[in-house]
């Protein structure tokens, strides 16, 4: 199985500098991030100390978000973001180079809050928009933008699967884009109440990336009742291909000891 450990919610007791060579050590050869910094535009020695982490490590770097904002207060992504594109469109800049330096195609686009008072529908023109540019710019490179459905954020406003494809056939409609693909995180689907088999049954084949954790309680898989295992089956089998993302919250002193089970 290709896992590729998710090291902003994993080995978090350690800096992030120091992630990448404990999954390494931990028998893993990929990791992913989210954005590693306060800021859209870190300075060159911020982004110089990154890829040299994830180098010397010698693990991929197989995924990455975009700037999401302030995640801690509940900030989830500027896509949609009125008020913010330029700071959203300098991001996109940072994150194509280091995805061309690494080596990673790969890169999540969280759609970001419905803001108090702010019109929806300006909102979501604004996503397109913004999706396009990113999509845009990381194809330069071979890559491609995730979309992803989350729970837990009430004002996100893609929750379902069906709600992050709306907006993909959306930019295929309006802008030509077909680099834009769905994040099938099986955690925030299921909690969701989203029909996760019938989405997998429907859909692998055009998965962008798939996440794992189990619920109740988003831990490791075994750890809940989530058909996990049945469900990536299913996927491989419906003809996806890459990499499953470990993006869980460590339970147990030994947070991979379930994959050696």
């Amino acid at each position: 199985m290709s896992y590729t450990v998710n090291a902003s919610i994993l080995l978090t007791e350690l800096p992030i500098l120091e992630r990448p060579a404990a999954a390494k050590a931990a028998g893993f050869d990929a990791v992913e991030f989210w954005w590693p910094f306060p800021v859209a535009v870190p300075a060159e020695d911020e982004i110089d100390a990154f890829v040299t982490a994830i180098q010397d490590a010698r693990v991929q770097l197989t995924g990455l978000n975009f700037f999401a904002g302030d995640m801690p207060a509940g900030d989830r992504g500027l896509v949609s973001w009125i008020g913010r594109e330029d700071e959203f469109r300098a991001n996109v800049d940072v994150v194509v180079g280091i995805g061309e330096r690494l080596g990673t195609r790969a890169f999540n686009a969280l759609y970001g809050n419905r803001i108090e008072g702010a019109d929806a529908h300006a909102q979501d023109h604004l996503a397109v928009e913004n999706l396009a540019i990113a999509a845009r710019a990381v194809g330069r490179i071979g890559g491609i933008v995730l979309l992803e459905p989350l729970s837990g954020a009430p004002a996100y406003p893609l929750t379902t699967a069906a709600d992050a494809l709306a907006v993909i056939q959306r930019l295929k409609d309006e802008h030509g884009i077909d680099n834009v693909k769905l994040l099938a995180d099986f955690y925030h689907l299921a909690v969701n109440g989203d029909d996760v088999a019938a989405v997998i049954a429907d859909h692998a084949a055009d998965f962008g990336h798939i996440q794992i954790a189990d619920a109740p309680g988003r831990g490791e898989p075994g750890t809940g009742d989530l058909p996990l295992a049945q469900w990536i089956a299913d996927a491989r089998a419906g003809g996806y291909a890459g990499y499953i993302g470990l993006e869980y919250q460590a339970s147990q002193d030994d947070p991979f000891a379930w994959t050696r089970a």
